[in-house]
């Protein structure tokens, strides 16, 4: 059995972890977060932590059983009852549904314990399973993204509007 967690700072070694068992399968279809976030992840993982406390972001983790992580499954830049999705499967969980099944589980979180109304979230165009999962938890597209919002490359928007 899986849960959705809030992140917390006791999470901090599963989640490097798991960055860096995955680095080279996210490498594949995103791009690197470099030597310097694994030189430094202390340090981030507590910025992490503070900008949840200033409720500008709530992160997650997908959490296996024993303990590992297979997913993170963040909200960005909450305002006016909207937030952008952002997530990452471990590959040894992906292609069986664990993304989309943690998508729709934060879509209801997101409304019921945050009070958001709005999900949006974008994928570059090669990057097949993630446009699969959001379509799969109800996202439709809705505009191009540019290389400023996926690091350098195209894609695509979505949005979800969420009921409480």
């Amino acid at each position: 059995m899986t849960e959705l967690q809030r992140l917390r700072a006791d999470h901090a070694p599963a989640v490097l972890a798991f960055e860096a068992a995955n680095r080279a399968y996210f490498a594949a279809s995103v791009p690197d977060r470099g030597d310097a976030y694994f030189d430094r992840f202390a340090e981030r993982h507590q910025a992490l932590l503070a900008e949840q406390e200033a409720g500008v972001c709530v992160f997650h983790l997908l959490v296996a059983e024993d303990g590992a992580v297979l997913g993170r499954f963040n909200l960005y830049d909450l305002a006016d009852g909207g937030a952008t999705l952002g997530y990452r499967v471990a590959e040894r969980a992906a292609g069986r549904g664990v993304a989309t099944g943690a998508v729709l589980e934060l879509c209801r979180i997101a409304a019921a314990r945050y009070g958001l109304h709005t999900l949006r979230a974008a994928t570059t165009h090669a990057n097949l399973a993630s446009q699969r999962v959001l379509a799969k938890a109800g996202f439709t597209p809705v505009g191009p993204a540019g290389p400023a919002d996926l690091g350098g490359a195209s894609g695509t928007w979505y949005r979800r509007g969420l009921r409480p």
